[in-house]
């Protein structure tokens, strides 16, 4: 085997080691300030029960609220919210 090979995979995780370390998918992004200001997670948990969403988890991603939850019709959803205004936010995939 060839020592060229393990450098070039050392140098590729070396590229990708801050996405992963940031943890953010690029799917949104919220300027949100400030996390004290951030409304808690629980309210937009109860507000999406509300509306007959089975919430699965909520995590933050890019300065969002990213929630993976079953909707009203039983669809698998993976949702990003504003943590401050708690409103949807659109994805770059949508």
């Amino acid at each position: 085997m060839s020592r060229r090979f393990p450098k070039a995979m050392l140098v590729t995780a070396l590229a990708l080691a801050p996405v992963a370390i940031a943890g953010a998918t690029g799917l949104a992004t919220c300027d949100s300030g400030s996390p004290d200001t951030w409304q808690p997670q629980e309210k937009l948990t109860a507000m999406l029960k509300e509306k007959g969403w089975q919430v699965r988890n909520v995590k933050v991603d890019g300065g969002c609220y990213e929630v993976y939850a079953l909707d009203d019709q039983g669809e698998r959803v993976e949702a990003y919210f504003h943590p401050v205004t708690l409103e949807r936010v659109k994805t770059s995939a949508e």
